[in-house]
């Protein structure tokens, strides 16, 4: 079952990922908790689990829009793209 699945199954999920992209928030291996949420529920500086341009990322949301849905970027300013398509929004960084 796909992390997306699990997330929409069960309402939230405990997971980490590797990379350093999201640094200062979440770092490379760092556990967080995902909430089921939709794109029209979430603001700008939300750090959300999405998918864009094919991709499946935990990353920053820089702005919203209600046609384009979400503007959705690493820690670092690079701009991935917009979607509508977000499994679920970070709630909780474990140290």
């Amino acid at each position: 079952m796909t992390k997306a699945e699990l997330i929409q199954l069960n309402g939230e999920l405990i997971t980490s990922e590797k990379g350093n992209s999201m640094l200062p928030y979440i770092k490379s291996g760092q556990k967080h908790k995902l909430k089921a949420c939709n794109w029209i529920d979430c603001k700008i500086d939300d750090i959300v689990y999405c998918r864009v341009r094919g991709r499946l990322i935990t990353h920053k949301v820089w702005a919203t829009n209600e046609v384009r849905g979400l503007l959705i970027g690493n820690a670092k300013g690079f701009k991935n793209g917009w979607t509508k398509t977000v499994y679920g929004k970070v709630v909780e960084v474990y140290r």
